[in-house]
């Protein structure tokens, strides 16, 4: 496992790399004394764990977090000497909470909450690419429906002890589910159920009601999997369930606002104007 050690404090860093050293197969990548530094470095090394401190002058460990917001995110396990932002620690997924002075004890037993969390993560992505090769396969077959789950079933039970058992994947030419990876576990997120989707760089947020998850995917890939008669691309970074669709209002430059039943707006530019107008009949 790759680590990241973050602390403003030399001697609680010291601290961290000796537990470490008594931990198999860990690699320490850097040190990092400040928030700022410890973004870059995390961008830059892409650790599987970060030993994190919360209160750092400047950037604290949450702000680190904000920080690398729609970006790949490492596990997190907090070291600080206060304890009044545990739930916050929780609430942002972190692996755990140990307090300083650092317990050898405490440390073990968090770091092997870690050790088998990313155990579950990397099971997950072997098991989604396995299901990922199986949709390709029965879509390229003209496989049945039945065809298709059962050989994915079929596809997670061959994995199952490593990880959670997973139900088949979508089946026919448009994708009727999309497999999400999130904290070391895997999960379907039926079409039907998305509201919006919001492209950010190489990845995409998939809305669903008051809940969003993050996928890696262009959403230019996103779109050819989707049923054209279900979903229209109404921007370059928007893409949108028309059955979700309240009305629409005329804006500036020849623009309009989508407005979705929840109240969400959504902006359709002038290039993809033509094409939606096509799909819903105007």
């Amino acid at each position: 496992m790759r680590v990241l050690i973050v602390d403003d404090e030399a001697l609680a860093r010291q601290r961290v790399r000796r537990l470490l050293q008594n931990e198999a197969d860990v690699e320490v990548v850097g040190e990092a004394e400040t928030g700022r530094e410890a973004v870059a470095m995390i961008r830059e090394l892409q650790p599987d764990l970060v030993c994190l401190d919360v209160q750092m002058p400047g950037l604290d460990g949450f702000g680190v977090l904000e920080e690398l917001d729609g970006g790949p995110v490492p596990m997190v396990l907090f070291i600080t000497a206060y304890d009044e932002h545990a739930q916050r620690a929780f609430d942002v997924h972190a692996v755990d909470y140990v307090l300083k002075p650092v317990d050898a004890d405490r440390f073990r037993a968090a770091f092997d909450k870690a050790r088998k969390q990313r155990a579950n993560a990397v099971a997950a992505e072997r098991l989604g690419e396995l299901l990922e090769t199986v949709r390709r396969l029965a879509d390229g077959s003209a496989a049945s429906a039945g065809a298709a789950d059962l050989a994915a079933g079929l596809a997670a039970g061959a994995a199952a002890g490593s990880a959670a058992a997973v139900p088949g994947a979508g089946n026919g030419r448009y994708a009727s589910r999309i497999l999400v990876k999130q904290d070391g576990r895997m999960f379907f997120v039926k079409t039907t159920e998305i509201d919006w989707i919001e492209a950010d760089r190489n990845y995409v947020r998939l809305h669903v009601g008051k809940t969003a998850h993050t996928i890696r995917e262009r959403i230019s890939h996103l779109e050819e999997t989707l049923d054209p008669r279900l979903f229209a691309r109404i921007h370059r970074s928007t893409i949108v369930n028309l059955n979700r669709v309240r009305e629409m209002q005329q804006w500036f430059s020849g623009d309009y606002v989508v407005i979705l039943e929840d109240g969400t707006r959504l902006r359709l530019s002038r290039h993809y104007r033509d094409r939606v107008e096509k799909q819903v009949g105007v």
